[in-house]
């Protein structure tokens, strides 16, 4: 079974994506894990890769659909897997559709865990950090025990410049012009299927393991 996971920052996606790796005995595979791991690794992928981050640049489509097939080639990948993060443009899809199609094979499913900005913009705006120990907490899901102070060390929480509702509407807004072409790409493709993010973890959880069978 190979799935891709498709929603904006805050929709809760990545939860999904564990939570269907996990029951489904497939890997979950996020680009950022696949670049820290060759890089930590030093694989000639991974080399070519951190001359681009280290100069502050996006990993080509090219390197970067790469570095993906050659993950999905590993033997834990066999049974399928969960992709989150990748693809995220048209031409990183097209380069993924080609290189499955040399092989063989196809994505499944096309996972859109759709929420409104105005929610995602409530949920991240509500996150608290601390500053010393890194612990996170939300204001309405998972509050601190004594407000602005971390239950773990006692430091002070914050609200991270990236959480801050002008910075998310400005990442949302990036998200909508790269993947709504993404949405209708996977439309065509016959594999596209939403499911409603505003609701409980658990039901959308539900929502997803009745498509997926």
């Amino acid at each position: 079974m190979k799935i891709i996971m498709l929603g904006a920052p805050g929709a809760g996606k990545g939860t999904q994506a564990k939570r269907i790796a996990e029951k489904y005995n497939i890997p979950h595979i996020s680009t950022g894990d696949i670049f820290r791991a060759n890089i930590k690794n030093g694989t000639e992928l991974g080399k070519k890769a951190k001359e681009y981050m280290d100069q502050g640049l996006l990993v080509p489509d090219e390197l970067t659909c790469d570095l993906v097939v050659d993950r999905i080639s590993q033997p834990d990948a066999a049974n399928g897997y969960v992709l989150d993060g990748f693809p995220r443009t048209i031409p990183q899809a097209e380069a993924l559709t080609n290189a499955l199609k040399a092989r063989g094979e196809a994505i499944d499913y096309a996972i859109d865990v759709t929420v409104p900005d105005d929610n995602i913009i409530n949920r991240m705006s509500g996150r608290r950090a601390c500053v010393n120990c890194g612990a996170t907490y939300h204001l309405v899901y998972n509050a601190p025990a004594k407000e602005g102070v971390c239950d773990t060390c006692g430091s002070d929480l914050i609200l991270r410049d990236d959480d801050k509702p002008e910075t998310v509407q400005k990442r949302l807004d990036v998200y909508h012009a790269q993947t709504q072409p993404l949405i209708d790409y996977y439309t065509e493709a016959g594999v596209l299927f939403a499911v409603d993010g505003t609701q409980d973890i658990d039901k959308v959880f539900d929502d997803i393991t009745a498509k997926l069978g």
